[in-house]
């Protein structure tokens, strides 16, 4: 069976954790605060916190900035949970909107929900490929006129903040420039399934403007997310600096010295190696599928943006979600695993019973009902892409082919396919 995302273990990722693990120190130390560092270089951010999650990670700024229950917050209908159960816990609302047929959030959708509730946009980077930023930020400058602040940190922003949840795209480009730079701050996933994984984990890369101090706020959050505790392990290792005061109700989200193992050694490899052996896997699929009328090909590039090839989320026109669900049945029983990207928020148990209901944004539905992702890992061979790509097509083609008929004798019935 091909699997759809295995992680890369290699030799370098063991001797690095094999060094951490000899070295007697394993938490938060030397190790995260250099992976820190390097983000922050690679992102182009002005001050970079890792964390456990990026769940955690998209939590915390939530907290930071003060949302809570009255509060707002825009999020696409199409993503993981992940990203409304953050509002959720700050006792806030979500409030999804409908995307746009490259799975992103709709800019335009963004602009018709936001209220004098709204307190942050937050769009989802699907796939790898970056949101419009541009849009995205210019629609929050504009919200100056009806924000209202109700805490610190959102009287000095003094508009909608942008949390950019990026659990997708790192090293994805917009502009000119690299995810993690774009917006107000932004969360990238190092989840054993993403590009760069440190197994569990995630980032947040903070790009705040004047006058907010990105740095102090990097050391703040690093307080919050240590239960509010104002030394770490490592700062207290210093002779006579044991004691330490908790000055808030914190959480329990750092980053250990062996996840910032992993991530050190894929980090050093990702542009040179990471990235253009996944590119070279998507453009096989999209040179694969492009004569076919039935395939819809995700899109990877656009004269602003480059994705990150984090999934290739492959859409057969004309399907309904039955015969979407029978084409990867068939996939799998020819030995490749495939996945769906995502179900949407609104379809799942918890959010209905919250009263929202899939079918108030069509687009997310319409897009989810046809898609299935397709597997992307460093080691997929030529070969096994080919192999891919031949169950792919007969899988697709012999329901196509079912249902074809089956709709033709409708017609002739004069009855609804």
């Amino acid at each position: 069976m091909i699997p759809f995302s295995p992680p890369r273990i290699d030799q370098k990722i063991i001797d690095e954790v094999t060094d951490t693990l000899r070295s007697g120190w394993i938490t938060t130390g030397s190790k995260t605060k250099r992976f820190e560092k390097e983000l922050t270089a690679y992102t182009g951010c002005k001050a970079t916190l890792c964390l456990n999650s990026a769940t955690a990670g998209l939590e915390i700024m939530l907290r930071w900035l003060g949302v809570k229950e009255g509060d707002e917050v825009i999020v696409p209908a199409y993503t993981y949970s992940a990203t409304a159960n953050v509002v959720v816990h700050c006792g806030a609302k979500p409030v999804f909107v409908d995307v746009l047929d490259d799975f992103n959030i709709d800019p335009e959708k963004i602009r018709a929900a936001i209220t004098p509730h709204t307190k942050v946009i937050m769009p989802v980077d699907f796939g790898g490929l970056p949101c419009d930023y541009e849009a995205i930020n210019a629609i929050a400058l504009e919200s100056q006129n009806i924000f209202k602040a109700e805490s610190k940190e959102q009287e000095i922003l003094g508009r909608i903040m942008v949390l950019s949840d990026a659990a997708h795209s790192i090293g994805g480009i917009y502009q000119g420039k690299k995810v993690g730079s774009l917006t107000d701050v932004s969360v990238i996933s190092f989840h054993a399934v993403k590009n760069l994984t440190t197994a569990e984990g995630g980032c947040i890369n903070l790009n705040l403007p004047a006058p907010f101090d990105n740095e102090e706020i990097y050391k703040s959050l690093c307080i919050k997310t240590l239960h509010g505790q104002d030394k770490d392990a490592l700062a207290k290792t210093i002779p006579g600096n044991w004691r330490y005061d908790i000055v808030e109700a914190g959480y329990k989200c750092n980053m250990t010295d062996i996840m910032a193992s992993i991530g050190l050694v894929e980090l050093a490899r990702y542009d040179n190696d990471t990235l253009p052996v996944r590119k070279a896997i998507v453009d096989r699929y999209q040179v694969a599928f492009e004569k076919f009328d039935w395939a819809e090909l995700p899109v990877i590039y656009t004269a602003e943006k480059t994705s990150s090839y984090h999934l290739y989320p492959l859409r057969i026109k004309g399907v309904t979600e039955a015969m979407r669900d029978e084409i990867m049945s068939i996939i799998f029983t020819k030995g490749v695993s495939v996945n769906v990207h995502f179900i949407p928020v609104p379809m799942m148990s918890f959010y209905k019973g919250m009263g929202y209901d899939v079918h108030d944004y069509p687009n997310t539905f319409f897009q989810y009902s046809r898609e299935f992702s397709l597997p992307i890992f460093y080691n997929l061979s030529a070969a096994d892409t080919q192999t891919v790509i031949d169950a792919v097509i007969s899988s697709v083609e012999a329901v196509l082919k079912k249902y074809g008929l089956n709709m033709m004798l409708n017609v002739l019935n004069g009855s609804a396919a």
